[in-house]
């Protein structure tokens, strides 16, 4: 891929979208092209593999569905077309985007069994075994692989094991893990999976999908249509048939997609994690530099989000912080703990150990604006 002017480089240390190469940006300029044409048929296909092979699926047994739109289009997809008339789904709920599934199946009417656990931990994984087995009606269970909204990683290999020892499919939410952390969905339990392509696979907002069983999609042809832009045997059933999205697809993003996946499995997939492992290494030396603290025990992060207790005094400002580091290149994200006073550092995208260390002396400076002497006490 040919990169005609390199593009200013910019540090997004939000939680997506994330930091792109000029390769995958310069792949969205190609000649205008119908999406109905053979040739961009037999890309998507290419990509609908490819998003299969990432997470070692058996192409007998798994399948890839896209759809156009950000990450919680494809939250609305699995949620609303996997649960069959007169059932249930259960989701294990420890922070904002698990809380987000709830609220899906609520505008569906879909019946709901909401096990809330406090979004600074990992879940009780035998009140989820009890819960499934005192009602058989529940069919799903869903939860969040890494909520990015604190940094915490569930334990989705052993909450798939108990939904499948109770006979119910597991989905998970791998939006922010995708790509970025070695995920094996047979040996991880996982039925279905979800992403987007902002996130770990370095690539543009514009297209989600799943990786989920073949058998199971087919079974949701009887379960009750209940949208249908986001009904997951229909887009299913248009790809098989036809090699196409039913309805128009972001061109442009399925080939900066193509790129970025081209250029996931040149890093390696053991390469990236280890480079991103130093980058949250990085973070944690540079908090600790400065006195800062993560809220989440290191021990259950996901090396992906740090979630940063900020100063509770007068002096500190997360907006001037954000805009000193923005004018500088880097972006900052605010927290999402409600009534703690947080912000997060992610390392989700095509950055180094080097970036995170360039960050944080122009944080320090920061720091050093707002009237702080360092490290803080």
């Amino acid at each position: 891929m040919e990169v005609v002017t390199p593009i200013k480089r910019k540090i997004l240390l939000n939680p997506g979208p994330a930091t792109t190469t000029d390769t995958v940006k310069y792949a969205q300029v190609v000649p205008d092209i119908c999406p109905r044409e053979q040739e961009f048929v037999e890309i998507m296909d290419g990509v609908r593999k490819d998003l299969v092979k990432v997470v070692h699926g058996d192409p007998q047994k798994y399948t890839a569905v896209l759809f156009t739109g950000s990450g919680t289009i494809i939250e609305d997809v699995l949620v609303n077309s996997l649960v069959p008339e007169n059932k249930k789904i259960c989701i294990v709920n420890n922070g904002a985007y698990s809380s987000r599934m709830v609220e899906i199946a609520e505008h569906y009417h879909i019946p709901c069994v909401d096990l809330q656990f406090p979004t600074t931990g990992l879940p009780d994984l035998d009140v989820l075994r009890e819960a499934l087995q005192k009602d058989r009606d529940i069919a799903v269970v869903a939860t969040v692989h890494h909520e990015t909204g604190t940094g915490v990683l569930n334990p989705v290999r052993e909450i798939g094991k108990i939904a499948h020892d109770n006979d119910c499919v597991f989905v998970a939410d791998t939006i922010s893990t995708y790509g970025l952390i070695p995920i094996d969905i047979e040996a991880d339990h996982i039925d279905f999976l979800m992403s987007s392509a902002q996130k770990g696979m370095a690539a543009m907002t514009g297209v989600s999908w799943t990786v989920g069983k073949t058998a199971e999609i087919e079974k949701s042809k009887e379960y009750p249509k209940r949208s249908y832009y986001c009904n997951l045997y229909m887009q299913y059933d248009f790809f098989e048939r036809v090699g196409e999205m039913h309805f128009t697809p972001p061109v442009q993003v399925i080939y900066a997609l193509r790129q970025a996946i081209n250029e996931y499995f040149e890093e390696g997939e053991q390469a990236r994690w280890e480079r991103l492992t130093k980058c949250w290494e990085a973070i944690h030396k540079g908090l600790e530099e400065i006195g800062l603290e993560s809220v989440i025990d290191k021990e259950i992060q996901g090396h992906l989000v740090v979630t940063v207790k900020a100063p509770e005094d007068e002096k500190f400002d997360f907006f001037k912080l954000h805009d000193y580091c923005y004018e500088r290149g880097f972006t900052i994200y605010p927290g999402k703990m409600f009534g703690l006073k947080t912000f997060r550092l992610c390392n989700l995208g095509i950055i180094t150990h080097k970036d995170i260390e360039n960050f944080f002396v122009v944080a320090k400076e920061a720091f050093r604006e707002m009237g702080y002497s360092l490290p803080l006490k």
